[in-house]
This record gives C-alpha cells, structure tokens and sequence, in this order.
C-alpha cells in the first residue's frame, strides 16, 4: 500500500502540466497625490479608457503660483540690492581711514544678502516643484479608475487614480518546488494552442500561501482579452 502511495505521488508529480491562471494586465500602477490641495479637475471621461498625452487630474496651486510670482520678483531685488553691496564693500575695504569694524558690518551685509537669495531660491524651486505634481498627466496606459472628485481636498498619500498597462498581460501559475526548474524547458500551449512563448520569471523563494509552490510568471504579448480564464500547459 505504501509503495502504491509513493508511485501515485511520483505520477502526480510528473504529470502535474496543466495549470488555471487569469490573464491580467502586465502592470498596474496606483497613482498617489505626492502634495496637499483642492482637486479642481478629472478627465472623468477617460475613466476605463486609454490616456493619449493626457491631463487626469489638477490639484489647486493659485496660492503657490502667487507665491512664486512674488519670491521671483524678490529675488530681482535682491540681487540688485547685494550688487550694490558688494560694490560699497569693495570701495571701503580699499580706503585706509575706513576702520576694521565699518568693513567687516560692510561685509556682513553682503553676506546676509547672500544668505537670503540662497534661501530664496530654495523656496522657489520647492514651489516650481509642487506646482508641478499638481498636474497629473500620463503618456498611455488604461485608465482603470478615477477615485477623487473636483472638489475633494487630497494630502500627500492620498489615491488619485489607477493606471494599467495594457500592451502585455501576465500568467500567473504556482510550480512545484522539486519540478519548477523542469518547466524552463517545455513548450507552453495556452488553451491548447502551442505558442513561442516562456517563463518570463520564476521565484525561488515559496510563495506565502502556496507553501510547497514558486510562483512563476508568463508574458503574454498583446492580448485581445483581460481577466479570462487561461489554461497553462507545459508539453
């Protein structure tokens, strides 16, 4: 009886080519808002369609712009302000009746203005930034779902939308640890017909659920149908 048990494994184990997996897309990417505001605009209208160069979402960035309009205009006068300064410092560090203590205050104006320009610009470019990130577009890819309203105040963290990448899909099927390096070498039939294609991954770690399983990965070029189910032969 033993014997017949180990035999029946031995057989499973050899036979074990045929796998259930859904096709999915290759990626999917979660988009999240990276700076805090208002939503005053969604392209709601390519929600479960493809994006082609286009704004998803536009987050309020009035306040931000007038500030950079402002910190810019700053800046012009500052650094004519420590032009000037910098010319005074020149002229009185050259004349001998001037003491150490009206050079150095000289000195220390000029520095002070370089402090604030260097600050300043920071600031600018962290406001060049932020306007930036509150203009969500994208190239391609599928729009799965829009999940923020006009109107809805998002903070850094918050799900704006989810994207996916539709130009390839994936397999995903689990192989029994002792066999899996076997499977490399197969022809692969998908829904019984033979295709070109191979294992574009195998772990070598167990899968948490699938604790005697590596998970393995197939690509699939250019699909015509998402979330079917696909049944995996290795021959």
């Amino acid at each position: 009886m033993r014997i017949g048990l180990v035999f029946l494994f031995f057989v499973v184990q050899v036979f074990a080519t045929e796998f259930y997996a859904k096709l999915e897309p290759v990626n999917t990417y979660i988009v999240k808002a990276s700076v805090s505001g208002e939503v005053i605009y969604t392209n709601d209208k390519l929600e479960g369609d493809f994006a082609k160069n286009s704004t998803i979402i536009r987050i309020d960035s009035t306040v931000n712009r007038i500030d950079l309009e402002g910190s810019l205009a700053k800046l012009k006068i500052l650094e004519n302000m420590i032009s000037v300064e910098q010319k005074n410092y020149e002229k009185i560090k050259k004349v001998s009746t001037k003491s150490d203590f009206e050079k150095d205050a000289q000195k220390l104006k000029v520095l002070n203005y370089e402090s604030q320009i260097a600050d300043l610009k920071i600031k600018i470019e962290t406001l060049k930034d932020q306007i930036s990130k509150k203009t969500l577009s994208e190239k391609n890819g599928y729009i799965y779902s829009i999940d923020v309203k006009k109107g809805d105040y998002v903070n850094p963290g918050s799900q704006l939308y989810v994207v996916k990448d539709l130009s390839h899909g994936k397999l995903e099927i689990f192989l029994p640890i002792d066999m899996a390096q076997t499977y490399s070498s197969k022809t692969i039939y998908l829904d019984g017909e033979k295709t070109d294609l191979k294992i574009d991954k195998l772990y070598t770690v167990a899968d948490s659920k699938h604790i005697s399983s590596y998970k393995c990965e197939i690509i699939v070029p250019n699909p015509k149908q998402f979330s079917k189910l696909v049944k995996v032969e290795f021959k």
